[in-house]
């Protein structure tokens, strides 16, 4: 049994259906992949033929090209299949498919590798006591898909091609019009298979020749007409160096590498949907030929995500990063994932999103306040609370020494979390002289407001009541300085704290243990919902005002928090520790979500 199989205790925890499910189960019931071997390793149909039945009743993989960072996009993807995987006691294999080595780094390996884990995923499995971690990448099935190749050669079912790629381009023909055969297409099997050797050898340079499929120039589906299998590329691969010069084409390699790792259900985006008949053709001709085992891997096609306010081309976003339009692949205004990890998502909230938006075949956009909406339920149970105050403007108690006595601080607590009093308590100093908001003072108040303005009472939250004097200004009329009186008798959580009845609750941080923090405020890094539609530059689209920063004051707890900590700051929303810049006794702060959906208000 597969370490991610459902117990019986959690079964009732079922998963909103969707056609995926209704596909896996109905393949499950009908039993249409019990009679599979698996060789314990990928491989061509005599490798699993010696082998048990597969003990896995599915398996999924997730085949990210290493070729950038992986973004929310990609989240969607992982959720899905190595949930799935996990949801039906199968298991879903971690793959690189690196057929394109001008493109591909190892960099963007280790950091795919560390993002699906983050996520809460695994790529291993243990069955009667074998463990086996599913690692695996399309270059090492290079021998095998050169082996395809020849073999579809010899059946008739490719030939070399080498008509310039203009040629190619206007002998393909269009939607309204067929394709017009090759020149070279009625060659032998003998003939194809020397030039492809040659191709092979290094005796052709780059351009010079493909190999193609023999299908039907006439197709309705442009796809069929004789796709292009391999192609010429004197590149240095990161994995396979230079043994290779010719390289597999995606769709080529794509199915091959789903047989030989005995994927049942091979999971997409739609716009593979028109590729599915090909995919079809090649598992038919390999499996007549001997070489795959059968019954094949079936792809199918689900809607990729459309966020609003965000792009997921992996070009424009390098383009974001290369211009200096942001600070990085994890400037956390970028939507990948480690954008948003630093930011502030955790992976339960991206998991939960992935869950809220469902998987359709349907084309259409996710407004990005249900990705935040998701934040927000997963941390308001489990970050801890704190003060901050973000604009800051000092406080002064001017009866302070009068009823306290000069110099006395007043220890005032509060809980960790309001609803977990296991996590305990947390403390800070309330004295003379106090932090608080500059938009908590007002000389004359606007309807509907409750805070400082002279005359009125506010309770200073966990401390206690005063009631504001007045303000002093600088020359240019700016605030320094708000003044109040202590009221007496009135901290909270003694026996006079009600003694008097306020409208208003601000919160503060005292002067005396408060701590200088750097706070990043983080919004959305596109001022348009669809910042690229219809070709226009996305660029223009960019929000100015997606990040500022300030230098506010917090609870003295959180100079020495650990990178990477969640809070909810009381009244402004939730902020992480950064992970990078965040130092004990140099606090950096990011906002990932305020307290509520607030754009464009």
């Amino acid at each position: 049994m597969s370490s991610n199989t459902p117990t019986p205790d959690n079964k009732d925890a079922v998963k909103p259906s969707n056609f995926l499910r209704q596909i896996i189960e109905s393949d499950l019931a009908h039993h249409v992949h019990a009679n599979r071997h698996w060789g314990g390793t990928p491989g061509d149909a005599a490798h699993h033929a010696a082998g048990p039945l597969d003990p896995a009743p599915v398996r999924l993989r997730f085949p990210p090209e290493p070729n950038g960072y992986l973004h929310i996009g990609h989240a969607k993807s992982i959720c899905l299949n190595f949930g799935l995987a996990r949801d039906y006691g199968g298991v879903c294999h971690m793959r690189f498919d690196d057929t394109n080595p001008e493109k591909e780094d190892l960099e963007y390996v280790e950091s795919i590798l560390d993002a699906v884990q983050w996520l809460g995923f695994h790529w291993d499995s243990e069955y009667q006591g074998q463990k086996t971690a599913h690692l695996y990448q399309a270059s090492d099935y290079f021998g095998f898909m050169y082996r395809a190749a020849e073999y579809l050669i010899e059946a008739g079912h490719a030939y070399v091609d080498e008509q310039s790629a203009d040629e190619m381009r206007a002998n393909r023909g269009d939607f309204s019009k067929p394709g017009v055969n090759s020149p070279f297409r009625d060659r032998s099997p003998a003939e194809n298979l020397a030039r492809f050797r040659a191709m092979r050898d290094g005796q052709l340079p780059d351009g010079a020749a493909v190999l193609r499929a023999k299908i039907d120039m006439a197709a309705p589906n442009i796809n069929l007409r004789d796709p292009a299998i391999y192609r010429i590329k004197h590149a240095e691969h990161h994995h396979t160096g230079n043994t290779w010069c010719i390289y597999p084409m995606y769709t080529f390699a794509h199915p091959i590498e789903d047989a030989l790792e005995n994927i049942t259900h091979s999971i997409c985006t739609l716009e593979f949907e028109d590729q599915r008949p090909f995919y079809d053709w090649l598992m038919e001709r390999l499996i007549e030929g001997g070489l795959l085992a059968s019954p094949p891997p079936k792809q199918y096609e689900f809607s990729r995500l459309n966020l609003t306010y965000v792009i997921t081309s992996k070009r424009k976003l390098a383009q974001l990063v290369n211009e200096g339009h942001v600070q990085g692949w994890d400037d956390p205004r970028m939507p990948t994932i480690v954008g948003l990890r630093r930011r502030g998502y955790s992976p339960e909230a991206l998991q939960l999103f992935c869950e809220r938006i469902g998987v359709t075949k349907d084309y259409s956009w996710i407004d990005y306040s249900t990705l935040e909406g998701a934040l927000r339920d997963d941390l308001d149970s489990k970050a801890a609370r704190a003060m901050a105050v973000l604009d800051p403007v000092k406080l002064v108690i001017t009866n302070w020494d009068e009823l306290m006595g000069a110099g006395t601080l007043d220890t005032c607590g509060a809980p960790v979390h309001p609803h977990h009093p296991e996590l305990g308590r947390r403390s800070f100093q309330f004295g003379k002289e106090l932090w608080i908001e500059r938009g908590d003072y007002e000389d004359v108040p606007p309807k509907g407001y409750h805070r400082l303005y002279p005359g009125n009472k506010v309770r200073l939250k966990y401390g206690h009541v005063i009631e504001c004097q007045g303000a002093v200004r600088d020359a240019n009329g700016r605030i320094t300085e708000v003044q109040a009186l202590l009221v007496p008798d009135t901290k909270s959580g003694t026996p006079g704290a009600d003694a008097i009845k306020v409208k208003g609750v601000i919160t503060w941080v005292g002067a005396a243990d408060g701590v200088a923090a750097e706070v990043r405020l983080y919004d959305r890094l596109f001022s348009e919902a669809q910042p690229d539609a219809g070709g226009k530059d996305f660029l223009a689209s960019l929000n100015p005002n997606s990040l500022s920063t300030v230098t506010a004051y917090v609870e003295p707890a959180l100079a020495s928090c650990a990178a990477g900590a969640q809070f909810q700051f009381e009244r402004h929303g939730y902020f992480v520790a950064d992970r990078l810049d965040h130092q004990p006794g140099q606090p950096v702060f990011n906002r990932a979500v305020g307290l509520k959906d607030s754009w464009g208000k």
